[in-house]
């Protein structure tokens, strides 16, 4: 029978005079009471025992310590693949991007300055080249419409820089794509700086397939596949005819950038087919091999080269080949600032 804890019954007895002397006096009375309350709460405790057993009150506390108790943060797939794109973060891999100095407003003709610091906060001096490059250094707006793929030059001291002015005003997010000397895979890093002026935001499109870029129209043929690989062509004519004549530009025939719209991750896309030789010539077309962590719209660029000057032709892609959601990203992706007002991640860079 389980115990009754809190309720005791006192069982009834003559009454007595005054005088009569009480054969259960006060402290034998709440002796015995206190005596049942430690009985009705040791069978208490008996019974919770037998409901949860030692083994699983043991399993509880082992998940505690190491972490795995009810406040854990639990990372859904979709986040960690997030949290694993490139071009999210200033800092990657045991390396991390400096400030960046830069013109602080539209029309200055200053330098863009930046160092990689390795784990030991030195600036890197050894780099792996990869397209020809040492260093590929992407600068974008926040709502795609200005785009530049530069690349600076280092000096004894590990500083990055070359001649630097501003067209528009705007929110930019600068990229550093290089591979350590010694290292097996190439790293990318991440700031965002903040250009005084006049700004106005650009319309974007759910989906642009073609683009011009000086005399030749580019066209992107293909569909992104979401969570996977896909191929990418892009064609080139010019007056209405194919282009043949497009030369190598850093070890490829072309290409091809890709950003997510909204965080702009930086996204893995390579050029099928060999290496051209010095001299080779090809086109109209080339294609790519892309991957979409995530459903959306993303941001892409073709940098080729023909008669020795480089193009760059723009597009805007939804996943599946369906176009994304209009209108623009998260509030404060898009946010400008005052006039006057330049910064980057609260970091002086001047």
């Amino acid at each position: 029978m389980p115990a009754r804890i809190g309720t005791h019954r006192i069982p009834l007895r003559s009454p007595r005079s005054p005088d009569e002397e009480d054969p259960m006096n006060t402290p034998a009375r709440l002796s015995i009471y206190g005596l049942g309350l430690v009985a009705a709460f040791g069978a208490a405790f008996l019974v919770a025992g037998a409901v949860v057993p030692d083994s699983a009150v043991e399993a509880r506390a082992a998940e505690v310590e190491e972490g795995h108790g009810a406040h854990e943060e639990t990372v859904l797939p979709d986040e960690a693949a997030s949290a694993a794109l490139p071009g999210l973060s200033l800092d990657a891999d045991g390396y991390r991007l400096s400030p960046i100095t830069a013109p602080d407003a539209v029309g200055e003709e200053e330098e863009l300055r930046f160092s990689v610091l390795g784990a030991d906060d030195q600036p890197l001096l050894e780099y792996t080249e990869e397209h020809e490059k040492d260093l590929h250094l992407i600068v974008v707006r926040q709502d795609g419409s200005e785009f530049r793929h530069v690349h600076p030059e280092i000096d004894a001291e590990g500083t990055w820089s070359l001649p630097w002015s501003w067209e528009e005003a705007g929110t930019y997010r600068v990229f550093a794509d290089f591979t350590p000397g010694g290292a097996e895979s190439g790293v990318t890093l991440t700031r965002t700086l903040s250009v005084a002026g006049d700004f106005e935001p650009a319309a974007q499109e759910d989906e642009v397939r073609t683009s011009q870029a000086g005399d030749f129209e580019v066209e992107l043929i293909g569909d992104l596949a979401a969570g996977g690989s896909s191929t990418l062509t892009v064609e080139v004519t010019r007056d209405g005819q194919p282009v043949t004549t497009m030369e190598p530009y850093l070890g490829a025939f072309g290409h091809l950038v890709a950003l997510r719209d909204g965080d702009l991750a930086y996204l893995h896309v390579h050029p099928e087919g060999a290496e051209p030789e010095a001299g080779q010539l090809s086109g109209p077309t080339v294609e790519f091999a892309t991957e979409a962590p995530t459903p959306g719209r993303y941001l892409l660029y073709f940098d080729f080269q023909v008669d020795g000057e480089v193009q760059t032709a723009s597009f805007v892609l939804g996943t599946d080949g369906e176009a994304s959601e209009s209108g623009t990203s998260d509030e404060g992706d898009h946010e400008e600032p005052a006039e006057g007002d330049t910064h980057d991640d609260g970091e002086d860079d001047h």
